[in-house]
């Protein structure tokens, strides 16, 4: 793992934002040589334990509004990663990971958890721990 100088801040939000960032490039990285983003990934992955979903469905999933889930969709739609199995023109799409899609979720996931283990390793397993706690429960901010 490199290392740079920070700039720390006393905003909560702000070091949220900037350690987000952080690890979005960190995963972003180990991805790269499969040609996805994290957040593609991300995508891929709850399509697949869904096996098929609607738009409002995957949203609800990966708790994203359905217009920046449409937008994050193009992309795995025009590389063939993804299929809509709803009817032309229908309203209701219902979206599910293509052969080439499964193909390749099978490489990036070694990647991933290779990331996954490189976090682990860096701040060890007891940190982890309790940083997915409070990022669990800041999630809950929101639905409060």
């Amino acid at each position: 793992m490199k290392f740079k100088k920070i700039n720390q801040s006393q905003c909560h939000c702000i070091t949220l934002r900037r350690a987000s960032n952080a690890i979005t490039e960190y995963y972003d990285a180990a991805l790269q040589e499969v040609g996805l983003t994290t957040s593609q990934y991300s995508l891929l992955k709850n399509l697949g334990r869904l096996e098929m979903a609607s738009t409002s469905e995957l949203a609800e999933q990966v708790n994203l509004d359905r217009s920046t889930l449409v937008r994050n969709l193009k992309p795995l739609l025009e590389r063939g990663l993804i299929v809509d199995l709803a009817k032309e023109n229908a309203r209701n799409h219902q979206f599910q990971v293509s052969e080439t899609g499964m193909a390749l979720l099978e490489d990036a996931n070694p990647r991933w958890q290779k990331a996954q283990d490189g976090i682990k390793a860096y701040l060890d397993k007891e940190n982890v721990e309790m940083l997915m706690e409070m990022l669990y429960r800041l999630q809950e901010l929101n639905t409060e």
